[in-house]
């Protein structure tokens, strides 16, 4: 369905890339390209700032590469969180667990005894990031989030998205777990969703992969031989100034 026409003029225009969860072949191609490259130059695995790298590339994207706030790549009014997981098996895998990002009710709220009342932390925990999520809107039309799930040994690679929406507190049930974190229940399905760690105020989100999830894999290359690669760059000791 369109939007509506709306008479207030101050609304952002923004042209969607692509529907949500369905990146172009010619996308995935890059991406694929990409990985291919790091594992060409001896590159075992792949990073989140790489991610964020690739995916941005793939879009004539800008990489923000910061450690502060949800968004990681943008272009125009459009903006990604870009996380990435390692596991086993990509194309099989049902769920992941992504770490979002430090939490701290003691800062935020001032609660300095997060065990007092864990239901109160945890919905702090939530408020704090929902809080993210509004200052992430005010300025960007969408936002959504984009995971690589991988496993780089195998060239085996899948790639699904969300919208970034904030989480109604009173929809979670607060419990501490036997490694003393606690950890967020739905009140009606009783999943878990939610883990945080009173130490280092880490917050990981589950995440179940939807059956629009995009699988692929690529052929695994070679790695460039070290002398090889030297001798075809032309490299020399002269190239080397030692200063001291």
């Amino acid at each position: 369905m369109q939007k509506p026409r709306l008479r207030d003029g101050n609304r952002m225009i923004t042209t969607e890339l692509y529907p949500i969860g369905q990146l172009p072949n010619k996308a995935l191609v890059k991406i694929g390209k990409a990985i291919a490259y790091k594992i060409v130059v001896g590159q075992s695995d792949i990073s989140g700032d790489d991610w964020g790298d690739i995916f941005a590339d793939a879009f004539g994207a800008k990489h923000l590469a910061s450690p502060l706030g949800l968004v990681d790549v943008l272009v125009n009014n459009m903006a990604w969180s870009t996380k990435t997981v390692k596991i086993p098996n990509p194309h099989t895998a049902t769920n992941i667990r992504v770490i979002s990002g430090r939490c701290s009710p003691d800062f935020s709220y001032d609660i300095t005894d997060p065990r007092a009342d864990i239901q109160k932390t945890g919905d702090a925990v939530l408020s704090i990031y929902n809080e993210r999520i509004n200052i992430s809107r005010a300025k960007y039309e969408q936002l959504r989030s984009v995971f690589l799930i991988r496993n780089v040994p195998k060239c085996e690679f899948l790639i699904f998205e969300h919208d970034l929406c904030k989480y109604n507190t009173g929809d979670y049930e607060w419990r501490e777990n036997s490694k003393r974190n606690f950890e967020g229940f739905n009140k009606i399905t009783n999943k878990h969703c939610f883990t945080w760690q009173p130490h280092g105020a880490q917050l990981t989100i589950k995440h179940w992969i939807p059956a629009s999830a995009q699988r692929f894999k690529i052929k695994k290359p070679e790695a460039l031989d070290y002398e090889k690669t030297m001798e075809l760059i032309g490299f020399n000791d002269s190239w080397v100034t030692i200063l001291n």
